[in-house]
């Protein structure tokens, strides 16, 4: 009998180093299971880090916490990860540029990646709770894949079964550039490391199939290992409504790191302006969290004017409202040499609840572009054909100056509910029943 169905309810500890008041997609997951987990019969502590100066600080997601939910947290001595680490470069000026080089170096250095400094205060913590609080169950959820050697770390000293979430590729970066030297022998460390902490996991959760392939043959020979995808926030959009404007309003809502890139699409409406100069004015291109600032130097001589507008960081409930408010949303997803074939973002969900209709620059036979097409809300170009991108971009315009654009958009209700969060948590609830 599980503990929904009336047995006894089991405690998991989730190891999270995005929790609130960090902000931003990464954020969702573990919240989201704090609140679903408990009508499935798990009481959940969340153990985070106490302050790593996130990227992202959104105060108003502490209301989101359910009040069962026990939160700890463990002290961070690592690197800050306040900004990447190309911009405090383009920043800083004179001796500050030389200190800020080395120190981005000495990040560099870091493996599996810059916040395992956390893993050692982590674990401590971690072995402790998992005495006090009776722990049946650790989830640990990345990235940071460092994540995953403070579940190691408590699942070897405490005993408890561990449960390793995966949202990426341990190995399989899209951001990475495989093709030098450095990167690839940086790889087989990251393989050996990724090998020794999975041999200890008692079950493994991923998003996509190919993830989860890579954890089967990182993993002990029989380790459980799950396809649980994220999942569709539906209830986050109750209340919020779609109202027309005078403008096709497009909107990008999270952040430029590595491979990602909004330069293409940039460009392909610059050119659209340019051959349709009777478009300027009626159309506009929000984007909203991060905007690195070579791109926006380089946006500003493409000549777009107030057809684009940037802005600095939204809290979620101003996320979710810009969301809902647009005409169409802006995925974007790099090919990165094949790689972002297998990349789910969590924003492709979030984009879903919102129910509004999507412009996807994604590989077009990747996995979002294979969930995109079932919703029958996308256009879908390949991110590397500037051509593609440009014709696309304008049936997005021109079904919104003839009203198609505009109407509702409702998923099926099947679809819906494959596709909600609570699905997901039942589906890792169940994962660590199993392992118990």
């Amino acid at each position: 009998m599980t503990p929904a169905e009336g047995g006894p309810r089991r405690r998991v500890l989730i190891v999270s180093f995005y929790f609130p008041p960090a902000g931003g997609g990464g954020v969702q997951r573990v919240l989201k299971l704090c609140k679903h987990l408990p009508e499935m019969g798990w009481d959940v502590d969340v153990l985070a880090p106490d302050d790593p100066r996130w990227v992202a600080v959104d105060p108003g997601l502490a209301a989101e916490i359910p009040p069962g939910t026990i939160v700890h947290r463990a002290p961070y001595r690592g690197p800050s990860q306040e900004r990447a680490p190309e911009e405090r470069l383009r920043r800083a000026r004179g001796a500050g540029r030389l200190a800020t080089r080395a120190a981005i170096l000495g990040r560099k250095l870091l493996v599996p990646d810059p916040s395992v400094p956390w893993v050692p205060s982590a674990a401590r913590a971690g072995r402790r709770i998992v005495r006090e609080r009776a722990i049946d169950v650790v989830l640990t959820t990345s990235p940071p894949m460092s994540a995953h050697l403070v579940g190691s770390a408590i699942a070897r000293r405490a005993g408890v079964p561990w449960v390793a979430d995966f949202r990426d590729s341990w190995l399989a970066n899209p951001h990475r550039r495989y093709e030098r030297r450095s990167v690839r022998a940086k790889r087989q460390l990251l393989e050996r490391i990724a090998r020794r902490a999975l041999r200890r996991a008692s079950g493994i959760s991923a998003v996509t199939e190919v993830i989860a392939e890579e954890a089967r043959e990182l993993a002990a020979s029989g380790t459980p290992v799950r396809v649980i995808s994220n999942g569709c926030d539906f209830d986050d959009f109750a209340g919020l409504r779609h109202e027309p404007g005078e403008r096709l309003r497009l909107l990008h809502a999270g952040y430029f790191f590595g491979a990602r890139t909004p330069r293409p699409f940039l460009q392909a409406l610059a050119r659209l302006l340019e051959r349709r100069p009777e478009l300027r004015g009626t159309v506009e291109a929000r984007f909203i969290g991060g905007f690195r600032e070579a791109d926006r130097a380089w946006a500003e001589r493409l000549g777009l004017g107030d057809a684009l507008a940037v802005d600095g960081f939204v809290p979620h409930e101003g996320a979710l409202r810009a969301m809902k408010e647009a005409d169409a949303l802006l995925l974007l997803i790099p090919n990165a040499g094949g790689l972002g074939t297998t990349v789910l973002s969590g924003k492709l969900f979030e984009y879903l609840a919102a129910e509004r209709p999507v412009l996807a620059l994604v590989p077009p036979e990747g996995a979002a572009a294979a969930i995109l097409r079932e919703t029958e809300l996308a256009w879908i170009a390949d991110p590397d054909d500037l051509e593609a991108i440009e014709e696309t971009l304008e049936q997005v315009y021109d079904a919104w100056r003839d009203g198609s654009l505009g109407a509702e958009r409702i998923l099926p209700h099947d679809l819906r509910e494959r596709l909600d969060r609570r699905a997901r948590a039942a589906e890792l609830g169940s994962l660590m029943e199993e392992v118990r």
